[in-house]
């Protein structure tokens, strides 16, 4: 049963959901210092679901990351950044 303390806790507070970076799209942010990923979830209650994320720092292909929540996806990016490594 959960306790007083755990019913309080809202989604951002919960616990962090791995999720596997299965395609890069490209480099976002105003100086192109983020990079969106498709992920696919891998626990929670979105258990399977593929969504899109922004990533600050190094990512690869079949990185696993944290996600502290799963339901909130990034916008697609509208152009091509033309700064960082995958250009």
């Amino acid at each position: 049963m959960a306790t007083p303390q755990e019913k309080k806790k809202t989604k951002l507070e919960g616990e962090a959901v791995p999720a596997v970076v299965e395609e890069i799209i490209g480099r976002t942010g105003f100086r192109g210092e983020l990079t969106q990923v498709r992920v696919r979830i891998l626990g929670g209650p979105n258990k399977g679901n593929m969504i899109r994320r922004n990533v600050k720092g190094p990512v690869r292909l079949k990185d696993v990351l944290m996600l502290r929540e799963t339901e909130i996806e990034a916008r697609k990016i509208k152009t091509k950044i033309t700064k960082g490594v995958y250009t």
